[in-house]
């Protein structure tokens, strides 16, 4: 589930019903100009939705990637099988998540250094 956040205390989700493309072409138009507003960081903001959007690809009932290798291995596993090799990574993404809302300077320590000023 993709999460869209105008600070750390509120949370939008939107990979659980919605494919990565609509979130790109139809949330991000909209909260982009709140940014300045509430003071996020437009990197932060960025790093946080290629983040989240990872969790599109691997949640249902989108999950794209279980799709993609339940076409490429139709015969040799079930879809099951593929959901639950899936959550490892779903916990590692979530964990990750967690890691760079309570501390931004995991996302934003690469540009400061490139765009310092």
């Amino acid at each position: 589930m993709a999460i869209l956040s105008y600070n750390t205390d509120n949370y939008i989700s939107l990979g659980w019903p919605l494919e990565w493309t609509e979130i790109l072409i139809i949330f991000v138009p909209i909260f982009l100009p709140l940014l300045e507003i509430f003071g996020v960081n437009p990197y932060f903001f960025a790093m946080l939705i290629a983040l989240n959007l990872q969790t599109s690809f691997l949640t249902p009932p989108m999950a794209m990637s279980a799709y993609y290798l339940k076409g490429v291995q139709s015969k040799n596993v079930e879809l099951m099988q593929i959901f639950s090799g899936i959550m490892p990574f779903l916990g590692i993404v979530i964990f990750a998540m967690i890691l760079m809302y309570w501390f931004p300077g995991i996302a934003l320590w690469l540009p400061e250094v490139l765009f310092a000023e």
